[in-house]
């Protein structure tokens, strides 16, 4: 994915997770919920409040100072764990599991095999006129997750966010040529600050959902004071991988995409290259600017347009 660009000019993200301690927060309290739990109950809520209270003044700025620099140190660690994360998320292997995504991926394309082939069973009846209100109902649902999958077999990944994401990227190919791993540098270069700002808050969106994951996984260390912090964990856990980080990736991906959708032809006009004059001729030109600016064209062809005035 571009992630990696994101990682220096997708708004100092770790700059910003420093300040982002309300997760932080939330999951120490509830750790501090599953150690009352685990020993004794809420009235050991109020030993610790009378231990502070025999606290010099220095004594219990201290220890708020101690309280307030774990939260902030703990989010800037979930922050830093967040890229990584995300990656292992898509399916980009790791030696320790790589030898899951081969799995994975046959998993992958045998369910992206059965919509495909369900959705142009429904088409036939849909275009014959015997498609059901039920059966219509299933294509639209049916095509919204075909949307999730890359356009080729050959581009998909072993999980569901990978393929969202990787799908998102496909879609600019396919349609113009342009290979926004290639293209995005330069095109944010030439992105209004609106829109700069809408891609950061999507991008931040999606790594909170991964942040959220990393939150509910750490949650179960607290099963060592009460089992209850066991299901907590796994319901986080489940809730996210399944609703919330999907459905981030989605728009981030979609923001990604309409992005390059409206603003291609700055990229075009900015690099004095030959607009394309319809559809079939721009996926050629968008090729050909892609292999132009991952490593440059030995060729004379095509001749820049004049420079445009100031």
């Amino acid at each position: 994915m571009i992630g990696r660009f994101w990682e220096s000019v997708g708004g100092k993200l770790a700059d910003r997770w420093a300040g982002a301690s309300g997760p932080a927060l939330v999951f120490w309290v509830g750790g501090l919920l599953a150690w009352l739990l685990g020993h004794g109950g809420w009235h050991r809520l109020t030993d610790l409040g009378t231990w502070l209270q025999r606290q010099s003044a220095a004594g219990q700025v201290a220890a708020l100072l101690a309280l307030l620099l774990g939260i902030a140190t703990s989010s800037v660690v979930v922050g830093w764990a967040v890229e990584g994360t995300l990656r292992l998320m898509e399916g980009y292997p790791t030696r320790p599991v790589a030898f899951l995504r081969p799995l994975l991926l046959r998993w992958t394309r045998r369910s992206a095999q059965r919509v495909l082939t369900e959705l142009q069973e429904l088409a036939v009846e849909i275009a014959e006129g015997r498609a059901t209100p039920d059966q219509r109902a299933r294509f639209q649902h049916l095509d919204r997750r075909r949307r999730d999958w890359p356009s080729r077999p050959d581009r998909y990944m072993p999980t569901r966010v990978g393929n969202i994401l990787r799908a998102g990227e496909s879609r600019p190919v396919d349609k113009y040529g342009l290979d926004p791993v290639a293209v995005w540098p330069h095109m944010w270069l030439l992105l209004p600050s609106q829109v700069r700002q809408d891609l950061v808050a999507a991008r931040t969106a999606l790594d909170g959902a991964v942040a959220g994951f990393l939150w509910g996984l750490l949650f179960s260390v607290f099963t060592v004071w009460t089992p209850w912090a066991l299901p907590v964990s796994a319901a986080a856990v489940t809730i996210t991988c399944f609703f919330l980080l999907p459905a981030r990736a989605r728009s981030f991906a979609d923001v990604v995409e309409a992005a390059i959708d409206l603003h291609r032809i700055d990229l075009y006009k900015q690099l004095r290259w030959p607009l394309p004059g319809d559809p079939v001729a721009e996926r050629a030109s968008g090729r050909l600017l892609t292999k132009y600016l991952v490593r440059g064209i030995g060729t004379p062809e095509p001749a820049f347009t004049p420079p445009s005035d100031p």
